[in-house]
């Protein structure tokens, strides 16, 4: 079993707590070299037998177009997946910050009392799609996870907000 993309950095408490989202990496560093090695190993060995032919020639470009175009699609994937959601709760308010691979940063606050999280079971772009709503709008959180993921996060943040019975949290 792997373990949770996210992680309490500080514990929920009535005080404060820090919570790390991200998406799972599934390409690691290791692996993403050795792919892009046996890639253009693997694309060589048709171009064994025309070595010294003229053909070889004109073909080397476009194998070596191919393997860095390969480079640039991983490249892409990776900076896009470089999301990192932080939800603060502090001792009055909450915060989510969400950052992605691009620099753009978003963020959303309201008071920690009237926070209320909401576990959509079909009502969403995926099944079990958690969201916060305070302060008049309704955010996202952890729509990358997985839905058994992200059903551990409706728990993990309904019992960590720790609402009051003005505030309590519900399901759709």
């Amino acid at each position: 079993m792997r373990p949770m993309p996210y992680d309490w950095t500080r514990p929920p408490s009535d005080q404060d707590g820090e919570l790390h989202l991200w998406p799972h990496q599934s390409l690691q560093p290791e692996g993403y070299v050795r792919f892009l090695g046996v890639t253009a190993a693997l694309i060589t060995v048709p171009l064994l037998p025309l070595m010294g032919t003229p053909l070889f020639w004109a073909l080397i470009p476009f194998l070596t177009l191919a393997v860095f175009g390969m480079k640039y699609a991983l490249d892409q994937n990776r900076r896009n997946a470089q999301v990192l959601e932080v939800l603060r709760l502090g001792p009055k308010d909450a915060e989510l910050i969400r950052s992605d691979g691009r620099g753009s940063t978003q963020s959303w606050r309201c008071n920690r009392h009237w926070a209320e999280v909401t576990l959509h079971h079909e009502r969403g772009p995926v099944p079990n799609y958690v969201t916060l709503r305070g302060a008049g709008r309704e955010v996202e959180i952890g729509a990358f996870l997985s839905e058994d993921e992200r059903k551990a996060l409706y728990e993990d943040l309904r019992n960590s907000i720790r609402q009051s019975p003005a505030a309590t949290s519900h399901q759709d």
